[in-house]
């Protein structure tokens, strides 16, 4: 990992749970977290990934399904007997398909509100207290464009993810006078596995096409929004949307 100064280090001592942190968006945040001196706990289902992601950054792994009521009591024990605090959540798991409305089955339909919005919810419930003990803490919900605006053929998807901004605004309201702070992140088209779901719909070429700035992002576009909001940088930042998308939303 790139070495960054002690005096310019923006995390420094904090503990951060990073949802889904064993690839794309997750793993880029875990990276940068580490790198400014955050204390990084990654948990996902994709066991083997995690812990080299938790390796690389000096962190620490817990296997977790963002769905399970118990495998967050097991996240939040770990984390208050190992270090008696959490500082910043980043719900970043999520599962991303293009299926129109009319396709939809009650399955998938399910499975997307459980790991999407109930993952979330949980991840908020469980966690808030260990903030709220603290009187501080940033809570950091991965939303996407689609909670912005309609997105033709991911109908339960942008359902989740207007879930996720509503969710949002009410948890900053709620823990506003413990200190913590809530904000949501609206990626547009960034370059991690899920992109790999406009195979059959869109071609590369149109998708770029679509983005003012007229390039897809790297997901450490990303981690860099989430480090500023996990960061004392957004002190007085709480219930807003943050969108990282070239414009496309504009």
């Amino acid at each position: 990992m790139t070495e960054i100064p002690s005096d310019s280090r923006r995390l420094t001592g904090k503990v951060a749970v990073i949802t889904g942190g064993a690839r794309g968006q997750g793993e880029c945040e875990a990276k940068l977290f580490a790198q400014h001196g955050a204390i990084v706990y990654v948990t996902d289902v994709l066991a083997d990934e995690g812990k080299k992601v938790a390796e690389a950054v000096g962190g620490h792994f817990i296997e977790h399904d963002v769905t399970d009521p118990r495998a967050w009591s097991s996240v939040e024990e770990q984390l208050r007997d190992q270090q008696g605090r959490c500082d910043i959540l980043v719900n970043n798991a999520g599962i991303f398909r293009v299926v129109a409305m009319q396709d939809t089955d009650l399955e998938l339909w399910q499975r997307m509100i459980d790991v999407n919005q109930t993952g979330v919810f949980l991840g908020m419930q469980t966690m808030a207290p260990l903030m709220t003990e603290s009187e501080s803490g940033s809570i950091i919900n991965i939303s996407s464009i689609a909670g912005l605006r309609g997105s033709r053929n991911a109908f339960a998807y942008s359902a989740t993810k207007w879930a996720v901004r509503g969710m949002t605004k009410a948890a900053a309201l709620e823990l506003a006078d413990a200190g913590v702070r809530v904000n949501s992140i609206h990626p547009g088209i960034i370059k991690t596995p899920m992109i790999n779901e406009f195979d059959n719909v869109v071609s590369p070429e149109d998708l770029t096409r679509r983005i003012p700035l007229g390039h897809v992002a790297e997901p450490e576009e990303v981690a860099k929004l989430a480090l500023f909001l996990a960061s004392d940088d957004s002190a007085y930042c709480t219930g807003s949307e943050f969108v990282v998308d070239g414009g496309w939303v504009t």
